[in-house]
């Protein structure tokens, strides 16, 4: 018998267990061992709950029971489930969590106290909810020299932005439609401002570099500023518009990585990506293109994510499952140096402005007279965006286009 402790009995906590106690047999097989949940950390009690005899409240009850070998972190944040996740590892308890918070700030270093005391760390549900994402970039693709992951990354934006596509709404409008049905939190700002997306994205670039990606220091824009407006443009020109996070090996020692809305054409597979569904995108210089979709978040797709490493630390007992993600921090890119695409909206006011500044453009047509869409071709960030300073308020908004 392995004996698993669960921290933390909120929403994906409570599914990991059902995880494992609903389909028993089959998790039980898949481990070879008789997988038992010994106990759930909680600051509550629950009365009434099947598994209510298992609840503690004092932490130092798992850190201290040598019978306990794998343990669960799904309390979320970077205080306490930081604290109890290193203080289990250094006891050699193997960790799974569904933490990409976490994961992203401490990755490196939790990775070596598990290696450093032969158990594992792992976090497939950190990045895509129950999308196998982690496992196949660790596993099914070492031989392939990863250049490129693009993914649409938080379901809250992704719903919000399929909504204002179909039912030519504004980004308010569907924002409390997002928050009725309970796909946005009360406080959105970690979803619409893309942290959230910022964070998986550092772990995946991370993981396809060898070495750390800092969230902190990636370039990120949320989808306030998206419109209706742009959405008529992207129809006309036959694009989806999508919240991307995207990563670009440069080299072995420098990355591109941002997070920001972009016009997708149609014919890309992300772009048909919609609602809460998430997608990773993943190039490879012998594979090419490969692409992983699902539910990216939810209580059970995630715990399933969770549970899927459970039966991998209990298939390795003792050793430690390859992860290669140093602590040296790699070299981001500086996005203003990149050459992109962009569409570009005006006040038409400013339209015989704008064309006198930009020589070679796409002028994009659209049943509107208040303003005025253009694709610019591939240009350095920096040209762009000193050159719609001279515009000022006249520019209604830049979004970069993804092919």
């Amino acid at each position: 018998m392995i004996n698993v402790a669960v921290l933390g009995y909120g929403t994906v906590g409570s599914g990991v267990v059902e995880v494992i106690e609903e389909n028993k047999e089959t998790v039980n097989k898949k481990s070879a061992a008789e997988l038992n949940v010994k106990y759930i950390l909680d600051l509550r009690d629950f009365p009434g709950d099947p598994y209510e005899d298992k609840v503690i409240h004092d932490f130092n009850i798992i850190l201290n029971d040598p019978e306990v070998s794998i343990v669960c972190e799904t309390m979320g944040g970077v205080g306490a489930a930081y604290k109890f996740t290193k203080e289990c590892l250094l006891a050699g308890k193997s960790v799974c969590t569904s933490n990409k918070e976490l994961v992203a700030k401490h990755g490196p270093e939790l990775l070596q106290i598990a290696k450093d005391k032969q158990c594992n760390y792992l976090f497939e549900a950190s990045v895509g909810g129950g999308i196998p994402v982690i496992r196949p970039i660790n596993y099914s693709l070492t031989a392939e020299e990863i250049e490129n992951i693009t993914g649409i990354l938080n379901g809250t934006t992704n719903y919000m932005l399929t909504k204002m596509d179909a039912l030519g709404a504004d980004f308010d409008e569907v924002l409390k439609e997002a928050q009725a049905n309970g796909y946005a939190e009360a406080d959105p700002t970690a979803d619409i401002e893309g942290y959230d997306a910022r964070r998986k994205i550092a772990i995946l670039s991370s993981l396809m570099m060898t070495k750390n990606v800092d969230s902190e220091k990636v370039y990120t824009e949320g989808i306030t500023k998206i419109t209706s407006a742009d959405f008529e443009y992207a129809k006309a020109a036959g694009f989806k518009i999508k919240l991307l996070g995207t990563s670009e090996k440069l080299s072995d020692s420098e990355v591109a990585v941002m997070v920001a809305p972009f016009f997708i054409d149609l014919e890309h597979p992300l772009a048909m990506v919609n609602d809460v569904f998430n997608a990773v995108f993943v190039k490879g210089n012998m594979l090419g293109d490969s692409m992983y979709y699902g539910r990216g978040a939810g209580k059970l797709p995630t715990a399933s994510a969770v549970v899927s490493d459970v039966i991998d630390c209990a298939r390795h007992l003792g050793k430690t499952v390859m992860c290669f993600w140093d602590a040296e921090d790699v070299k981001l890119a500086d996005v203003k140096e990149l050459e992109r695409e962009f569409f570009v909206r005006i006040d038409s006011a400013a339209k015989e402005d704008f064309e006198e500044l930009f020589e070679d453009f796409e002028e994009i047509i659209a049943d509107r007279k208040e303003d005025a869409g253009y694709f610019l071709p591939p240009t350095k960030e920096r040209d762009v965006y000193e050159k719609l300073e001279k515009l000022g308020d006249t520019v209604l908004n830049v979004i970069r286009i993804y092919r």
